[in-house]
């Protein structure tokens, strides 16, 4: 799902409007978090930086969320690279003169109304992308998020949501597949977004024209690279990381397939789109010396 960036600016712009205070809560000598969205906004689009929303409740898992992984040194070091917020999951926004859920907007489908992490794009890296919430990853109930699986989102490439999320879940399968050790590669992102696009259109997994497309790749790429493609689909119905985790789960199961994920590459690029019939398609496409 992509949010545009007019929508996501007339958002915080209309809380703005609303009179919402301008003030900051010091969680840490170290983090300083914003405690509301339109202040954290205009940091983030004054910083230009990216926006880590951490969404808390009063659950027992959200506690130790906050005392195990987000107090932990090495998340704080990474945290210390965006500028943060820390909102309720209640937290509202006058709208029209209408209380407004943040959690209830569009931009935040994915967190599916409960506590986690949002990430919204303000670093200006790419136009499509600016004003994009691009990662959403909630409080999994009762395990909660780890140390590792924080410093996973934290580290992810820019992208877009599908991308980033899929990315996240090669980086956190128990074998530490090495595709995603190269660079991300714009051009290998785009075609995988046309083709995970082109899937779902169809509703049918496959190579679909790859032939022609590999040709079309290789002559983008330097030297003698070329390129290999992966493809995967969910079962129907499934969440966007539970289709990312078994989108990846099925290329384990293949030996051809996982070897391609499983290999270093010097690019790669990795998107998923959701077809009309709840079916979530992956595509990822590598770049390799002969």
């Amino acid at each position: 799902m992509i949010i545009s960036f007019r929508r996501l600016c007339l958002f915080a712009c209309l809380m703005l409007l609303m009179g919402w205070s301008n003030g900051i809560k010091a969680e840490t000598s170290e983090l300083t978090w914003h405690d509301n969205y339109s202040s954290a906004v205009k940091a983030a689009i004054a910083d230009k930086k990216m926006l880590v929303i951490y969404f808390f409740d009063e659950s027992e898992t959200a506690s130790r969320f906050e005392n195990e992984v987000l107090a932990n040194r090495n998340v704080q070091e990474l945290l210390g690279n965006y500028t943060l917020a820390k909102l309720s999951v209640d937290a509202n926004v006058a709208i029209d003169e209408k209380p407004t859920r943040i959690l209830n907007h569009a931009a935040f489908g994915y967190m599916y109304g409960g506590a986690g992490i949002a990430i919204v794009d303000y670093t200006n890296n790419d136009p499509t992308e600016y004003g994009q919430v691009v990662s959403q990853f909630n409080l999994k109930a009762p395990q909660g998020r780890t140390v590792e699986q924080m410093q996973v989102i934290l580290t992810l490439p820019p992208g877009s949501l599908t991308q980033r999320t899929l990315i996240y879940a090669v980086r956190m399968h128990p074998e530490k597949p090495k595709s995603t050790k190269g660079i991300f590669r714009r051009l290998l992102a785009l075609e995988t977004f046309r083709h995970s696009r082109n899937q779902a259109s169809m509703q049918l997994q496959g190579h679909h024209q790859w032939e022609s497309r590999f040709h079309q790749i290789k002559a983008q790429l330097p030297g003698n690279l070329l390129p290999t493609e992966v493809c995967a689909e969910s079962w129907p119905g499934q969440r966007l990381e539970d289709a990312a985790i078994e989108c990846v789960r099925s290329w384990r199961h293949s030996s051809g397939h996982w070897s391609a994920v499983s290999s270093d590459n010097v690019y790669y690029g990795y998107d998923m789109k959701r077809g009309r019939n709840g079916v979530w398609y992956a595509t990822g496409i590598f770049a390799r010396n002969r």
